[in-house]
């Protein structure tokens, strides 16, 4: 039997029974009569996004809407489920239907005498010129999978001619090949993945991507045929490539079953990135947000102009850009993309459904996420219910896929991962609901687990000593910022969230290892080398997930390998990084009542009468924090580390899901400032004060080798300072609420400096 005609009676049966007029009654008016499209709607017939969601998604997305487009309807579920089922018919996949084939021999014939596997990828093998086709199951009907293989080039002459005359760039029509005449003279040949009318992202065929600007070309010329030859294939080949492909519905969840390798230069290109390159959430594996770059300094930084803006679909993104050779790439909830850092245009988008409200807690369900990583063709990134994802670097294809906690619980992710050799190492969120805190690696080629550590032991493990009480099966230590890496000791640092509950501590006696602390683990096998707690038995909710920054500089005359940290609790520290040895801890703020000092054996001394009551307790800082995760950095030159400070108190209260309260007091209120501290003494040198609420700026710094530190101001705008002085240099007003840390890249001889305001990225250059 034919595929198509297998399509139609499977069509028949999910139709029967359902209630088209319905369809009509409420959807028709946009979506057209029987789903086909309008301008108001898109079709929802053969709709690639919908044929990958089941129908309960489906039942979600009517009854939510979606933000900017269609309206929710709050349908009673005897009308909401035969609706969703029937527009889940209209969208039948090859992988609904499964038609008859040997799907072995369709696999051999695909990366074998078929060569289809030399321009697509499936699953993390094959090739990268044409799209992933990891889920192509799912994404087309029988009769659109038969299409695609007789007249590739079918479907998107249609869409031109429909849609986009003459050569107006349609985001369809991605994959088509042009041929493109350069001012120098010589000429390319590629695939398109992007273009506006100034811009063209171009892919040729050894799998480069030429991010070029209507100043380097003069001519574009696209070829009629597709780039994909139609099928040449006998029936039986054809039979079961056809099988095949309709059963790859997506990649399983767990470590890619081919084998790889990451080369060696690759890795190499993030424990030393090329001028100019971003390549690691703080720029460095050492989380140092100190750039090289000097284009952009103290003499010119007023001439700074904003050079385009991007806009993902979440009100208060917290992503820190990379940037590889040309390439952008940030996140958002669930969400991945891939833009030309010179000009914004997007050339690829991941994404997925966010977890349903319950499943996690925190940050996660909120949709926050800091970020990506990157290594030689992949990019690492994790979802908020905790998987860390592997995406090819070119297409956006899914690679791998493995869940990392390995307990129940409500674990989230929010942190971007890091790389470390060739592990890929990541956190997780969730401490203040109760999880064991660990730290994972995985190997970044395929996913495969490396090793593992808790931040909380079990009983009778190393460090379970510290602990009296029952707490210790869920004691939190979440992980949930990026950590830091010494590719030269091969160490790795990770900083480690509160205990739980967090205000009341009668089930924790002790210190509670390893929570509220750095631990430097050995980054090939997760060995514990050596730990410092900031806050023992911390009531006050204050993680030690601040930035670690790792600088080779002069400490009290010598030499040393340092970590620096301005720490939740209101404290400055110096540690050897190598050592863990205790070098300083002074106050940067001057609110600060829980402690008098730190000793010399790196302890707090401890004040009376701030302890959480049930009453309440008045104690400094808050419990948002003298900082919080946002970023921090260090100017060799300067010798100056720029941290944001927050002067604020609370009012404690012990509880078991922790319990602050503002404190009011109008004649000192909060305050937040930008504060330059000697690096040797922790003493301000200069300090800049902000104006409007301290938690409406979750803004960090980037400091420049051109003498200017860059920050989100509390009112809203992005200032340049000089780093010595404080002086303001320049501003540009973008009326958001911060979330996020900026950071510099060069592209073709011109240095920006990107960060993420509300829902946009913007990016700056100096004006021409």
């Amino acid at each position: 039997m034919a595929p198509w005609i297998t399509a139609c009676l499977f069509f028949c049966f999910l139709l029967e029974g359902a209630e088209p007029e319905q369809f009509a009654k409420l959807c028709a008016g946009c979506h057209g009569d029987g789903g086909v499209g309008t301008d108001r709607g898109p079709a929802l017939v053969n709709n690639r996004k919908l044929g990958k969601r089941s129908e309960e998604q489906i039942e979600r997305l009517i009854r939510n809407g979606t933000q900017g487009g269609m309206p929710p309807f709050p349908l009673a579920e005897s009308e909401l489920r035969p609706l969703a089922r029937w527009v889940h018919a209209l969208n039948a996949t090859a992988y609904d239907v499964k038609p008859e084939g040997d799907e072995r021999a369709g696999e051999r014939f695909f990366f074998g005498k078929g060569g289809c596997g030399s321009c697509h990828m499936v699953e993390g093998r094959g090739g990268v010129n044409g799209p992933d086709l990891s889920d192509v199951g799912k994404q087309l009907s029988p009769g659109g999978l038969e299409q695609a293989l007789d007249n590739p080039g079918a479907g998107s002459r249609e869409r031109t001619a429909s849609g986009c005359p003459g050569w107006a760039w349609c985001p369809q029509d991605q994959w088509a090949v042009v041929n493109v005449r350069l001012r120098d003279g010589s000429r390319l040949r590629g695939l398109v993945r992007g273009r506006g009318k100034h811009n063209l992202q171009l892919q040729t065929t050894d799998g480069r991507l030429h991010l070029l600007t209507d100043e380097e070309y003069d001519g574009i010329e696209r070829e009629a045929a597709s780039f994909m030859p139609p099928l040449n294939a006998t029936a039986g080949e054809r039979r079961d490539l056809i099988a095949y492909l309709s059963r790859r519905g997506g990649i399983p969840i767990g470590p890619m079953r081919a084998k790889a390798e990451i080369p060696e230069a690759a890795i190499q290109r993030i424990v030393q990135p090329a001028p100019g390159e971003w390549p690691t959430y703080n720029g460095s594996l050492g989380a140092n947000r100190h750039s090289a770059l000097t284009q952009i300094n103290t003499g010119n930084a007023g001439k700074l102009q904003l050079e385009w803006s991007y806009a993902i679909p979440y009100p208060r993104l917290e992503t820190t850009p990379l940037v590889s050779e040309g390439m952008m790439f940030l996140s958002g909830p669930n969400r991945v993309c891939a833009l030309d850092g010179r000009t914004g245009r997007e050339i690829w988008c991941y994404s997925r459904e966010r977890t349903p409200a319950g499943k996690i807690a925190g940050d996660a369900a909120l949709g926050a996420n800091r970020g990506v990583a990157l290594l030689g063709d992949r990019v690492f990134f994790a979802t908020d219910n905790a998987h860390l994802l592997c995406l090819n670097r070119i297409t956006g294809g899914l690679m791998w896929d493995v869940a990392v906690p390995e307990l129940p619980g409500p674990y989230g992710s929010t942190a971007a991962p890091l790389v470390a050799g060739d592990l890929v190492v990541t956190g997780v969120a969730g401490g203040d609901q109760g999880i064991r805190g660990f730290v994972a690696a995985y190997k970044a080629a395929t996913g495969e687990p490396a090793w593992r550590f808790y931040t909380v032991p079990k009983p009778g493990e190393p460090g379970s000593e510290t602990w009296r009480g029952k707490a210790i099966d869920v004691g939190g230590g979440a992980t949930w910022l990026t950590g830091s890496y010494d590719a030269g000791s091969g160490l790795l640092y990770w900083p480690t969230g509160n205990p739980f509950p967090d205000t009341d501590g009668d089930e924790r006696g002790g210190d509670n290892l390893y929570t509220n602390s750095v631990v430097a683990l050995e980054a090939k096998t997760g060995k514990l080398k050596w730990h410092f707690q900031f806050t023992p038995h911390d009531l006050h909710d204050w993680d030690a997930t601040e930035p670690l920054v790792l600088v080779d500089t002069k400490f009290r005359g010598r030499e040393r390998k340092l970590l620096l940290q301005a720490n939740r609790n209101g404290f400055y520290y110096v540690l050897d990084r190598l050592s863990g040895e205790f070098l300083l801890g002074r106050p940067f703020v001057k609110k600060l009542t829980w402690a008098s000092g730190i000793g010399a054996d790196g302890r707090p001394q401890l004040v009376e009468g701030n302890r959480p009551s049930r009453q309440g307790t008045k104690t400094c800082p808050a419990v948002r924090g003298a900082t919080n995760w946002y970023s921090t950095a260090f100017n060799p030159a300067t010798r100056l580390f720029y941290v944001m400070a927050v002067e604020d108190c609370n009012i404690y209260k012990q509880s078991k899901l922790g319990g602050y309260e503002p404190y009011h007091d109008a004649a000192d209120p909060p305050r937040k400032y930008l504060r330059a501290l000697d690096v040797e003494t922790g003493r301000v040198v200069w300090e800049i004060p902000q104006v409007g609420a301290p938690e409406a700026n979750y803004s960090g710094v980037l400091s420049t080798a051109g003498g200017v530190v860059f920050y989100g101001e509390t009112g809203g705008g992005f200032a340049a300072v000089d780093a010595r002085t404080g002086r303001t240099l320049w501003h540009f007003e973008t009326n958001q609420v911060w979330k996020a840390s900026p950071m510099t890249y060069m592209v073709k001889g011109r240095q920006y400096v990107a960060i993420a305001a509300g829902g946009n990225i913007f990016s700056f250059a100096l004006a021409r």
